[in-house]
């Protein structure tokens, strides 16, 4: 027999490998392989889905009413907990006076948006299947068998005083997002008041838009909204985020008021939203209203000579001295590739980060000039006039605000220093007059 939750036989039997975590405002999910789910941090609403609402130290085990189910996935918001069984069920427990898990049996009474009428009538007893669940805020989503967005919690509407802005009303119950029907919803992520879903016309989302909604444009359209009479800047339904095509993205996660996207397959990096302290990893803390490119790796790791490894360096001793002398060959060949792969990673790594400081897109093959693919000599000259003839009018404004900022960031430093070389003229004769 189990003995109750939060005594040392539930954390004494967890198994060591944690397959999945989430945080929320002050507590922490952890899913282990066997498929149970453990809690700790601040219990206050019943977020720990312990049966009370005592603070934990430990883990201790989260349990559910069907034992025999194993817990595929978890999600946090700020007050409240969700975690989906193998079954395609979602439980749920905190904030709204639960406790304990409680199984969302309003799934079990829909079907998906994505299902035709026939499709409907044909499976009007079989439940609908989920197969993923987000949380962040006060907001809960998930996505179901058939790529459809559900939401429920704090949902974003417009507010009635006719000013366009936005209010968050409480839904008690799954709704669909309407927006996205006809398509899939491959991702999705939310902070306190925004969302961001990878929506894909076919089954995997190849390259392409990024939507979001909710405070402020999602964090990710400011530019086009004006802050002034009746535009707010928020939206209350998805918008796609203006920026470059993300290419093969495979995660997307939202802060409180930031939104990260992994993309390229994981070897690019895009980020966008509030900048402070630098969450943003771009190398700034000012805040950035459209993607902006991710400084990564890290410079501190790239730009470091690799340390080559010890293991490649070891010869077999065993063998003819003929094997032994094309073992040494091929060590010192194998060394030498490493070092160029670092410094053409670190070329690599450089360009990119200035081209997206640019261009605001990654540096691809294509991008490379056309002098210097046929003939190996750069025309500068040439290749400008080409990209400012091919550049469409938002490519045209960014380079006028890069290269503004950068030429005032110039004339303030010839300016300082011109300062500084007019007052060491002064000191001197001040010093003689006296």
């Amino acid at each position: 027999m189990e003995s109750a939750a939060g005594t040392a036989d539930d954390s004494s039997n967890m198994p060591h490998k944690v397959v999945a975590v989430a945080a929320g405002e002050a507590h922490t999910l952890a899913l282990s392989g066997d498929g149970y789910v453990y809690s700790w941090g601040r219990g206050m609403f019943g977020r720990l889905g312990t049966g009370s609402e005592s603070d934990e130290i430990f883990p201790v085990r989260v349990k559910i009413q069907n034992s025999e189910l194993k817990l595929i996935a978890v999600a946090a918001g700020a007050y409240h907990s969700l975690a989906l069984a193998d079954d395609g069920s979602v439980w749920s427990w905190g904030y709204n006076n639960s406790l304990a898990p409680q199984l969302m049996e309003r799934f079990l009474e829909l079907g998906s948006p994505d299902q035709s009428k026939d499709e409907l009538e044909t499976k009007s007893k079989a439940p609908l299947k989920i197969c993923a669940v987000k949380a962040g805020g006060m907001t809960s989503l998930a996505i179901d068998n058939l790529g459809a967005l559900w939401m429920w919690g704090n949902c974003p509407q417009e507010n009635n005083n006719g000013d366009g802005s936005l209010t968050f009303v409480s839904c008690f119950t799954p709704i669909p997002v309407w927006d996205f029907h006809g398509h899939t919803v491959v991702k999705v992520a939310c902070g306190n008041e925004h969302v961001v879903a990878l929506v894909s016309a076919g089954e995997r989302h190849k390259a392409g838009d990024v939507w979001s909604w909710g405070m402020e444009k999602g964090l990710g359209l400011c530019p086009d909204a004006s802050f002034t009479g009746t535009d707010s800047g928020d939206a209350i339904s998805p918008l796609r985020i203006h920026g470059p095509k993300f290419n093969d993205p495979v995660q997307v996660s939202c802060g409180a008021a930031h939104t990260v996207l992994v993309a390229h397959d994981g070897y690019k990096l895009w980020s966008w939203g509030r900048g402070r302290s630098g969450v943003l990893g771009n190398g700034k803390t000012v805040d950035c209203f459209s993607p902006t490119v991710v400084l990564w790796p890290p410079l501190n790791e790239d730009f470091k000579q690799e340390e080559l490894n010890q293991d490649d360096k070891i010869v077999d001793q065993k063998g003819s001295d003929g094997v032994l002398e094309m073992e040494k060959k091929l060590s010192l060949a194998m060394e030498e590739m490493k070092l160029l792969q670092s410094k053409l990673s670190t070329m690599e790594r450089y360009a990119s980060i200035l081209h997206g400081s640019i261009f605001g897109k990654p540096f691809e093959v294509q991008d490379i000039p056309i002098s210097l693919q046929n003939s190996g000599t750069f025309d500068i000259a040439r290749e400008w006039e080409k990209m400012l003839e091919s550049s469409d009018r938002s490519g045209l404004v960014r380079l006028e605000l890069f290269y503004r900022n950068m030429l005032t960031g110039v004339k303030d430093k010839i300016l300082k220093k011109r300062i500084q070389e007019l007052i060491k003229e002064c000191l001197p004769s001040s010093a003689e007059g006296k």
